[in-house]
């Protein structure tokens, strides 16, 4: 029991579950973000565009409720305890869903980048090679620490 409590306690503290769990937590503040940008913002816009309709009071009343349809909106219809196909809320979902997965694609797509170009970077040059033992030796230096060779001074290269 202790090697599997061991076993456990490595697994949970290695960086990438603890990264995973940064991204859930912030994943679900950024959800509710979109989701006002998609109900408060967007479907407004949309709706005065085709002719000042609200997407979330798109629906269809299955069983009418206590109250006799027609229902003003989806929360009158609940309120009267309708049973209602709300397929307007299903377009709130789907913007809001298409919005989270392009800022997903857009951050990943930046951080592949950055990663592509820290790959790409020229390393620095720090040493050379002792022409008389091939040693490593500092760019620097004008002895070899090995052989004890004297060797030419090179000034360091500096990244572009």
């Amino acid at each position: 029991m202790a090697g599997f409590m061991k076993e456990f306690r490595d697994f949970a503290v290695k960086g990438n579950v603890v990264d995973m769990a940064v991204g859930i937590i912030i994943g679900g503040a950024f959800t509710l973000i979109v989701k006002s940008l998609v109900g408060d913002m967007l479907n407004p816009l949309i709706g005065l565009l085709i002719g000042g309709v609200d997407f979330s009071n798109f629906f269809f009343v299955l069983k009418e409720g206590a109250q006799a349809a027609p229902y003003v909106s989806l929360e009158a219809a609940r309120d009267a305890g309708a049973v209602t196909l709300n397929y307007g809320l299903f377009i709130n979902a789907i913007i809001s869903f298409a919005l989270v997965a392009l800022a997903v694609f857009v951050l990943i797509r930046q951080i592949n980048k950055l990663k592509k170009e820290a790959e790409e970077a020229p390393e620095e040059i720090t040493d050379k090679d002792c022409p008389y033992c091939l040693s490593k030796v500092p760019l620097a230096a004008t002895r070899c620490g090995h052989c004890t060779s004297e060797l030419a001074p090179v000034a360091p290269v500096e990244a572009a």
